[in-house]
């Protein structure tokens, strides 16, 4: 044990993809083998989400500097931690959690709490000289996952008249993971061409999708479609679609639902059937919270007339939180979870939402955020846990093809025979 106990952890500001302050940490054992993991940030954030620390100190990087965060990784945490072994993931985590001691890591900060048991993990895998997704994955035979690329953003990741929030394509007819990701960057940039030729803009969003003002959010689903089949794919063959409404930002009144760019309202009765709407005129296969994160009647309402033909996939409902996934599975409430390791703060408490929703039989699909960094941990862990899919943005900005990049590195370890998509 005495070469994986833990004799070290550090902490440093850097930056995000957005040009805000988050945490790095690093964590070094005593056989000399590190680790090192940053945490990302969201700006489509649930309310149920673990807490975020930031200073507040609106003449430093406008409040949102984390000095206060990386200060508690290297006092608190690092004392409580110490002497431990990396191998031991859950008590590692579970230490953390009582020197944070609050109920959603308010004192400490779900943010410098992952950043730590991330970088954990990563040291424990170089100390047993594994690749990270085989350390993580222990006997689970490894998947390449499908990715749901983002190539059209709308809703807070752009400054448009968009109000769905992402517009994704999913190569699920593609024969390998590296196809699959050919095949949508050849979409993504088609795309790109289709809205030059129709004078609109190019510029991209906060995770890499094309941000132009379009007359509806059908226009944009109709482009996609234009851009598939441009590309030389089959839209529901090949290409299938993908949406994240972000309907939680859509909440008005009561039950009511208001967008908020085009200030269209809908009962939940309406917006359910207006997805179901889209899903019968387009190759919709995955919608992600098509209801607000505290409207569970309107979640069984949506699961009751789409769960049978689509995926419906809870992120800011669930927050990666196993309280919150076990009662929508009690409930009925969607039939997927979204996961992102800095909604819950903990590999621990991920990898348990994980093994949750995939021991009921719902889709998984690892996330990155808005705001996001270089490190690619996501994607190993999307391989180690086989969930079969994975969000990480459009083929654009190093901070998302770096998740890709990844997986093709994985992809060619692994070798001809790895499965690919969701098992």
């Amino acid at each position: 044990m005495k070469d994986f106990a833990i004799t070290q952890v550090s902490a440093l500001e850097i930056l995000d993809s957005r040009g805000n302050p988050t945490v790095k940490a690093r964590v070094t054992l005593e056989c000399g083998a590190w680790g090192e993991a940053a945490a990302p940030s969201g700006a489509s954030t649930g309310v149920h989400e673990a807490h975020e620390l930031r200073d507040g100190d609106p003449a430093r990087y406008g409040g949102k500097g984390i000095q206060k965060a990386a200060a508690q990784v290297e006092q608190v945490l690092n004392s409580a931690i110490r002497g431990l072994d990396a191998r031991e993931q859950k008590a590692v985590d579970q230490a953390m959690m009582e020197a944070d001691g609050t109920r959603n890591k308010e004192h400490l900060g779900a943010n410098s709490i992952l950043a730590v048991s991330l970088a954990v993990a990563r040291a424990a895998a170089q100390a047993t000289q594994q690749p990270l997704y085989r350390y993580l994955a222990e006997k689970t035979p490894p998947v390449l996952p499908v990715p749901m690329m983002n190539i059209l953003n709308g809703g807070a990741h752009a400054a448009n008249n968009v109000d769905i929030q992402e517009f994704m394509i999913r190569p699920h007819g593609a024969p390998s993971f590296g196809e699959g990701l050919r095949w949508c960057c050849e979409i993504y940039h088609t795309l790109g061409r289709l809205l030059r030729q129709r004078g609109l803009s190019t510029g991209v969003g906060d995770e890499g999708g094309f941000a132009p003002d379009l007359s509806s959010d059908e226009e944009a689903l109709e482009l996609i479609i234009q851009a598939v089949e441009q590309a030389g794919y089959q839209p529901g063959r090949d290409i299938s679609l993908a949406i994240d409404a972000a309907a939680s930002e859509w909440k008005a009144e009561g039950e009511l639902y208001l967008t908020p760019k085009g200030q269209r309202p809908f009962t939940p009765a309406q917006l359910t059937a207006f997805w179901q709407d889209l899903a019968l005129r387009y190759p919709l296969v995955s919608l992600e919270d098509g209801m607000g994160e505290d409207d569970w009647q309107g979640w069984k309402q949506l699961t009751a007339a789409l769960g049978g033909r689509m995926q419906l996939v809870g992120d800011d409902l669930f927050v990666t939180n196993v309280k919150r996934l076990r009662r929508g599975l009690e409930e009925g409430a969607g039939n997927a979870v979204l996961i992102k390791p800095n909604q819950i703060g903990t590999l621990t408490e991920t990898l348990e939402a994980v093994a949750m929703a995939q021991k009921a039989g719902w889709g998984v699909i690892l996330s990155h955020r808005s705001g996001e960094t270089e490190d690619p941990f996501i994607a190993d862990l999307a391989v180690a846990t086989a969930c079969g899919q994975i969000k990480a943005g459009a083929p654009c900005r190093s901070d998302r093809t770096a998740k890709y990049n990844r997986l093709l590195e994985i992809e060619k370890e692994l070798g001809p025979g790895v499965r690919y998509g969701r098992a």
